[in-house]
């Protein structure tokens, strides 16, 4: 990796006795699009606002461009930031709004007034400038907050979950024009967000964290495919755990639900006998025996959900509750709940989850 263009280095927050991050530690190139991804109360924001200046460390290092910001005030970092709340100014139009910044900064009329329009056309609003907030879409407000955000140029861009307040289509339509943006810009973007399908579908990189710490720093496909942490497995999708018993440990044989699967060297320097959590995605099972499969298990269909293209089936197999998907497929009816059926898959798609 490059030189980093915001490093925090070593940083710990704690409010009296209550540590809210701590040891946290991340680089980011320029231009690079990055996500904080947790549950509620795992310090994803509070580290977005150490960061902004908001807060500041009880230890540790927030660098930007090589300069140590750590103890500069929010006006003095260049950074935007979009909140989750809209926080326009009701009283001025949608371009006095987005000027804002520049004319605090003391830019002239003229150079506001050109910017203020590059942003409208960036954001797709160019016949939106003399409108009022309360005139515009829950959408229309968080782009005109995105605008505002950027006409300053800054160098770093913070979204603390702009788009948490917006119905389901808008926030997938939203976060398209936000990632598309931020390309278009090359500014490098920290994004807070819960939604792991945000987090999976606008990020460069994702840092899952959980008790103010940085579970795992990685890619969205390394999220999802290889977690590091029982806790990220099971965070970042759905899904579905078996507990098997490690029969032969040299050979990497386990027993789960009366069959055996093969999970290679992975279970290496452990004991026969011992227990062991593995774990599979959904779309990793197939009904049916399938060609190039080696792990086939029987079990009982308990539940059928028709999901338009998708169908979601949930399987018991032992004490287990499985999930799979499987595509709609018009000339072929769903199964049915009650049957019995055999389910397939690779062992080597199985994830060995820490106990």
């Amino acid at each position: 990796m490059s030189d980093p263009f915001l490093s925090i280095r070593q940083v710990r927050k704690a409010f009296g006795p209550t540590v809210v991050v701590q040891e946290f530690n991340l680089d980011v190139k320029q231009g690079e699009f990055v996500s904080f991804l947790g549950p509620s109360g795992c310090g994803k924001t509070t580290m977005l606002r150490i960061v902004a200046g908001f807060e500041e460390p009880s230890a540790g290092t927030v660098n930007i461009g090589g300069k140590d910001v750590t103890a500069l005030k929010p006006n003095q970092r260049n950074i935007g930031m979009v909140f989750q709340a809209y926080a326009l100014f009701p009283n001025m139009t949608v371009a006095g709004n987005i000027g804002f910044g520049l004319k605090v900064a003391g830019k002239p009329a003229t150079e506001i007034r050109s910017r203020v329009g590059e942003m409208l056309d960036l954001i797709k609003l160019q016949d939106f400038g003399n409108r009022y907030p309360y005139q515009l879409s829950g959408g229309q407000q968080q782009r005109v907050a995105l605008a505002r955000a950027m006409a300053p140029r800054p160098q770093v861009l913070l979204l603390d979950e702009p788009l948490s307040a917006l119905d389901a289509k808008v926030r997938v339509s939203l976060r398209e024009e936000i990632r598309a943006i931020q390309k278009e810009l090359g500014i490098t973007t920290v994004f807070v967000t819960h939604d792991q399908e945000e987090a999976l579908s606008m990020s460069d990189r994702i840092v899952v964290m959980y008790n103010g710490c940085a579970e795992q720093v990685g890619t969205p496909f390394e999220i999802y495919n290889r977690p590091a942490t029982r806790f990220v497995a099971g965070f970042v999708g759905t899904l579905n755990v078996i507990e098997g018993t490690i029969t032969d440990p040299t050979a990497g044989t386990v027993s789960i639900a009366g069959g055996a699967v093969s999970v290679g060297n992975r279970v290496a320097g452990r004991k026969a006998g011992e227990a062991v959590s593995l774990a599979l995605r959904p779309e990793a099972i197939a009904l049916g025996r399938r060609e190039g499969r080696d792990g086939l298990v029987k079990g009982t269909i308990r539940e059928v959900s028709f999901l338009g293209s998708v169908i979601r089936v949930r399987v018991a197999v032992g004490e287990a509750l499985l999930s799979l998907d499987t595509f709609n497929n018009p000339a072929s009816p769903p199964p049915v709940a009650g049957e019995t059926a055999e389910i397939s898959f690779s062992s080597s798609d199985m994830l060995i989850l820490d106990r």
